[in-house]
């Protein structure tokens, strides 16, 4: 897998990579022209997308890092590389995006940076979900030889379940994608949290 992922990721791509912030004001200035990101256009991705602010503009202001995240961060003394895939109209994305930008902040030894799905198909294809190009999906690297530590996505393994092995099969999409976002509302961002917390010490242990 660190063979593959070094060609894969190079440099450039890591330079190249969108902040969380220029993120956010690209999705701003494609909407003011009513368009989205990725290569299809429709009023319905529009309208995800603007919901989507809505949601990452709550969690922005709402989320607070558990103190044991943060004093797991506090103690990494070694630095990484996240690279995410993402797309402005993914409302998994919108969920996560935020907090997981939020968890960069408070480390200077994480340096993150978004992929958009469409202009990184080799990447993506590499790291489908059972069969399906899911977003967002996050790639810790080892910055000096972008070999890979370990990835993480496209959403927290409990909301992961209960869409597969429950929604899926039961409701339409509209229906299970409402039961997500409510699953998201409910957690209040603490099963990333914690997924984050036991990563960020395993992919330590990869350096």
């Amino acid at each position: 897998m660190a063979e593959v992922a070094e060609q894969l990721f190079t440099p450039e791509i890591v330079e190249n990579a969108l902040t969380y912030q220029s993120y956010r004001s690209l999705i701003d200035e494609l909407l003011e022209e009513g368009k989205v990101t990725g290569d299809r256009q429709s009023e319905a991705l529009a309208e995800y997308t603007k919901m989507n602010v809505h949601r990452m503009n709550r969690l922005d202001k709402r989320t607070e890092l558990q103190e044991s995240l943060k004093e797991t961060l506090r103690d990494l003394d070694t630095e990484m590389t996240w690279l995410v895939l993402t797309e402005g109209w993914c409302g998994d994305a919108a969920q996560s995006l935020p907090v997981i930008a939020k968890i960069a902040n408070e480390s200077p030894n994480i340096e993150l940076g978004l992929l958009l799905r469409h202009q990184y198909e080799a990447i993506m294809d590499h790291y489908e979900t059972d069969g399906a190009r899911s977003i967002p999906k996050l790639i810790a690297l080892e910055p000096e030889t972008l070999s890979e530590l370990g990835s993480w996505g496209p959403r927290p393994e409990e909301a992961q379940r209960l869409v597969y092995d429950k929604w899926m099969d039961s409701y339409s999409r509209k229906e299970w994608a409402r039961k997500l976002h409510k699953w998201y509302a409910d957690n209040g961002t603490q099963d990333i949290q914690e997924e984050f917390e036991v990563l960020i010490e395993r992919w330590k242990r990869e350096m």
